[in-house]
């Protein structure tokens, strides 16, 4: 598919979407109840096909790659070591996918990527190993699924151990698909306000920098982060301890919070899939975010970003003002 039918590549190799962002049918007026419906339902919509892979893969975890609920209910390392595994095996599985075919294979070249240049021909001293992509797994596994590991196994404990709520699909069938359905949108409140507390200037100089070293991410830039960012933004998953849930509510986020960002950060609009098809990834909001470091905070879902003043519809009118505002941050931005 002809990347020139759906957006530019400006002289630099940065491609743009034709399309300006907008977000979801969602907090706005007047309210328009097909439109929304199409948008939670249609392909590719609210739904289908990222949100239904994602409840899929916590399905399958649950079911068949989490101990019982009679092993979780005491602490132990041998327990929380095999969720430990899974959490490794999902991530190198789901990863990997996306950089094997997108960054080793090149099924489709830099159609669709964003900045044209691959991120692998970056030998800066600024990573470890002089390679973003080794730098990236590092923090991925040094800290990123440890953490987010513990914060589940926790979880996991304090509901098969009787000490949160736990509600049974059966009994509450209703609450139970709904909590499912909002179980983004509460991730995407505590993203934002999470994501916008780390670029204050004393955690963003000490700790969010890390993060934001990847101006031309790629899948395993996704949960690169400080150990410090990495105990605030997997919290996400402990608002289930203040919300009657079923384990599987908690583990949806937490497996959200875990792989999706490496959908978030592939560096690539679009999958080509056909000579005349390609499937949104739906990540140009972030993209925006890497490139200009104070716009696009949230995934997307809701408009938090334009209700807080701090949205980028991905315009060249937008572009023109964030630019001005860039050195703020002091990282030598590939942009200028």
């Amino acid at each position: 598919m002809d990347e020139s039918a759906l957006g530019n590549r400006d002289k630099r190799g940065f491609w743009r979407p034709n399309k300006k962002l907008n977000y979801g049918p969602v907090l706005v007026w007047p309210f328009k109840v097909w439109v929304f419906l199409k948008w939670l339902f249609g392909y590719p919509g609210f739904i289908f096909p990222w949100n239904a892979g994602y409840v899929a893969i916590t399905v399958i975890a649950w079911f068949y790659l989490t101990p019982s609920i009679e092993t979780m209910s005491t602490l132990s390392i041998d327990w929380m070591a095999l969720v430990f595994l899974r959490n490794v095996a999902l991530t190198i599985i789901i990863v990997s996918a996306w950089y094997f075919f997108l960054y080793m294979k090149k099924t489709q070249s830099t159609e669709f990527k964003y900045n044209k240049r691959w991120p692998q021909d970056n030998k800066s001293s600024i990573f470890m190993f002089k390679s973003q992509t080794l730098d990236s797994i590092f923090w991925t596994f040094a800290s990123g699924v440890p953490i987010w590991t513990l914060y589940e196994t926790l979880m996991l404990w304090l509901y098969s151990s009787g000490k949160i709520p736990w509600i049974d699909a059966s009994m509450h069938p209703i609450w139970f698909v709904v909590l499912m359905f909002l179980t983004p949108v509460i991730h995407e409140i505590h993203f934002y306000f999470a994501h916008r507390l780390t670029h204050v200037k004393f955690l963003y100089k000490w700790v969010h920098y890390l993060h934001h070293r990847y101006t031309n991410p790629e899948p395993w830039s996704g949960i690169a982060m400080h150990p410090v960012e990495h105990m605030i933004y997997f919290a996400g998953i402990w608002i289930f301890a203040l919300i009657p849930s079923h384990p599987m509510h908690m583990m949806f986020i937490a497996i959200r919070l875990g792989v999706a960002p490496s959908q978030g950060h592939t560096g690539f609009d679009k999958i080509v899939t056909g000579k005349d098809s390609a499937v949104d990834i739906g990540i140009y909001n972030h993209y925006l975010h890497h490139k200009y470091f104070e716009v696009n905070y949230s995934d997307g879902i809701i408009p938090l970003d334009k209700i807080f003043g701090s949205f980028h519809d991905g315009s060249l009118e937008a572009d023109k003002k964030m630019q001005k505002r860039l050195d703020t941050y002091n990282l030598g931005n590939e942009f200028n």
